[in-house]
């Protein structure tokens, strides 16, 4: 044990914060030097009393945080666990809510069980930060609003620090966004951060300063962002949506023939009829996290 030699205090113990998820922790959209930085970075702060390791992978699927991410994370044994993920499952054929759901489930079961205190986060969905016309934007609504229902319930079921990120004063603000509309531009990642750490204070789990709101370099410009856009956003967009684009047609058209014939509700009776399914499947008796 280590602390002051004349006293005998202990040291404080660093809090271990892992990370896992896709491409929003992984800190597409605030660049630094070398790569990405990002919200989990900004609220792990200096590294002082913080040991900090950030497991998350762009364009990872919910079961890639499970098969790939969640074992290493276990084995860092962290004191702190952020685990938001679930945009990319929804742009992909095989979308299954109630596997995504199981998944989750177990995800957050093996940090909480080993005394994690987890971060959690509900998040917009693609339709409407690309402002998709509404054949093609309500299915990806639907879908996110099915995971963000999962994640809901998941907070209660773990007592996780939750944000709602999917709230309309936060999508609506251009300035929290890049230009892709998908990941959040530098303040973004600030914001998150910053609030992601007054709910932790609140709870006495306080990591350091308060992240500054405040970004730390100027903006891209306009030439910037277009070059970024074209050569990396764009290449984003179609890697997530490569097996997506002839299920989710299907999807517009016949979202379009049963608004048309005013059947639209059958749409949403049926989605919200696969989430009871998954809401059932979650494990009855999580442990709430002691703080």
């Amino acid at each position: 044990m280590t602390g002051d030699p004349a006293y005998g205090t202990p040291a404080p113990h660093p809090v271990r914060f892992a990370a896992l998820g896709d491409s929003l922790t992984a800190g597409i959209g605030d660049p630094v030097d070398g790569g990405w930085r990002g919200w989990a970075a900004l609220l792990a702060g200096d590294g002082t009393g913080v040991v900090f390791r950030n497991f998350a992978v762009s364009g990872a699927l919910t079961r890639d945080v499970e098969d790939e991410q969640t074992p290493d994370a276990v084995a860092f044994a962290p004191d702190l666990a952020a685990v938001v993920v679930g945009v990319n499952d929804t742009l992909r054929r095989a979308f299954d809510i109630q596997d995504l759901a199981t998944r989750l489930d177990r995800v957050c079961g093996a940090l909480a069980g080993d005394g994690a205190v987890l971060l959690t986060a509900c998040l917009p969905d693609p339709g409407t930060m690309l402002a998709l016309p509404a054949p093609l934007a309500r299915p990806l609504a639907r879908r996110q609003r099915a995971v963000n229902a999962v994640v809901h319930a998941l907070s209660d079921r773990y007592d996780t620090v939750h944000l709602h990120l999917a709230d309309p004063a936060w999508t609506a603000d251009r300035s929290l966004w890049s230009v892709d509309r998908l990941h959040p531009a530098e303040r973004g990642h600030r914001m998150i951060a910053a609030h992601f750490h007054t709910a932790l204070a609140a709870r006495g789990r306080q990591l350091g300063p308060r992240p500054a709101l405040a970004p730390d370099r100027p903006p891209p410009g306009r030439a910037a962002s277009l070059r970024w856009l074209a050569v990396s956003g764009t290449g984003w967009v179609a890697r997530r949506c490569r097996d997506l684009l002839p299920e989710l047609l299907r999807l517009a058209g016949a979202e379009a023939v049963h608004w048309a014939r005013g059947s639209g509700a059958r749409l949403d009776h049926r989605a919200e009829h696969a989430l009871s399914g998954a809401l059932d499947r979650l494990s009855p008796g999580a442990p709430a996290t002691e703080l």
